[in-house]
């Protein structure tokens, strides 16, 4: 019985993806540092901020453990209780339940239980991965039949048109580049793409002159002003991203340390600009060293989908990668102003226990998809408990 038991602990370990799980949960230590840092210095957010981090980041770490040792065609085989499930939580935002943390917030994306409070959408992001993956894996060669491009394309606008009704325009372009990821992935044929590009300018233009709303259109004017601080009406829109930079560049090249005397003030830094007390605390070194392990993670799941042993797994990790990449590029892009501050969280780095719980659970994923890329593997398959 031990020997069994040892046997199967080592084949656990030696089919894990031990550098994707190494580098996930070392950023995940350098947030709680980071936010302990901001606590200790009176910078921001509540005493027991990191705290909270930490245990997400515990509970995270041993959800995706788990689940690695579990195959994930499991998982998705379950889409009628989780889509459901993550679909009737994100609309439980537009009843009473439904919160927004800050009143200059443009969306009511988190659902207040009274002791704690959580965004749905990041539930709805892992169904949708896991669920257009299974939709894109049963479709298979048939893909690019019209039927099944029409149905595949409202599995995607389904998601993403209820955080748009949220007002959460950052999640609704992360659903929309994981979709695009998928089914690209996919092998979409170009009498498909190529309408959708030709329509693209026009589709921009009516979105632009019809659809968004003044408040919208003036976050990405702001960004072509040289002096946005000295014109009223783009002060208060420019306030987050002009303080960001100037934090951003005070820690120079090797940065401050995480204990300075004195940090440039920037608004909610523990949360979507983080990256600016990084700069801070670390510099341009330090800033560069977080991105190549963040970009490390991204091309390792990409790595990860080229090996997985079926076209399910493949889209998973594809599904991921999308959604890891894009906030990743969307919340640099922000805080650098070179992008409109829609706000969306860096994985892994920003305060906020569902974000980093949800992130867990899709790493989780890739490395179930990892643990069972050979043909007829099962982990414990010959411990007999």
């Amino acid at each position: 019985m031990f020997k069994r038991l040892l046997n199967a602990v080592v084949q656990y370990i030696r089919k894990l993806d031990k550098q994707l799980f190494v580098f996930v949960c070392a950023i995940s230590v350098f947030s709680v540092v980071l936010l302990y840092s901001m606590v200790r210095n009176e910078v921001a957010g509540k005493p027991s901020m990191y705290k909270i981090q930490f245990v997400c980041l515990c509970a995270g770490a041993a959800i995706a453990l788990i689940m690695s040792a579990l195959d994930y065609h499991k998982f998705t085989k379950l889409w009628f209780l989780y889509v459901p499930g993550a679909i009737g939580l994100t609309l439980l935002t537009f009843t009473s339940l439904g919160y927004k943390p800050d009143e200059s917030a443009d969306d009511v994306a988190w659902i207040d239980l009274g002791f704690t409070t959580f965004q749905p959408s990041e539930i709805l992001k892992i169904a949708f991965i896991m669920s257009f993956a299974l939709h894109l894996s049963k479709v298979g060669e048939k893909l690019n039949h019209i039927g099944n491009v029409a149905l595949l394309c409202l599995h995607g606008a389904i998601p993403t048109l209820i955080v748009v009704a949220q007002g959460d325009d950052g999640t609704a372009v992360v659903f929309f580049f994981m979709f695009l990821c998928m089914i690209f992935a996919a092998g979409i044929s170009w009498k498909y793409i190529l309408p959708c590009v030709i329509a693209a300018p026009g589709a921009v233009w009516l979105l632009w002159s019809k659809i968004m709303l003044p408040h919208q259109k003036m976050r990405f004017l702001v960004l072509f002003e040289e002096d946005p601080m000295s014109d009223p009406d783009f002060a208060t829109i420019a306030y987050q991203q002009y303080w960001g930079k100037l934090a951003l560049g005070s820690g120079q090249v090797f940065g401050k340390g995480l204990s300075a005397d004195e940090y440039v003030y920037v608004p909610y830094v523990q949360n979507d600009f983080i990256f600016t007390y990084v700069g801070q605390c670390f510099g341009f070194i330090g800033c560069v060293i977080l991105v190549a392990a963040l970009a490390y993670i991204c091309m390792k799941i990409v790595a990860d989908s080229r090996i997985a042993k079926d076209p399910l797994g493949k889209y998973i990790c594809i599904g991921v990668f999308a959604m890891m990449f894009i906030h990743c590029v969307l919340n640099l892009g922000m805080v650098l102003g070179v992008m409109p501050v829609i706000g969306l969280p860096l994985p892994f780095v920003s305060q906020g226990g569902s974000s980093m719980i949800s992130m867990f659970i899709c790493i989780g994923l890739v490395l179930s998809t990892y643990s069972h890329s050979e043909k007829h593997y099962r982990i414990f398959y010959d411990a007999n408990f």
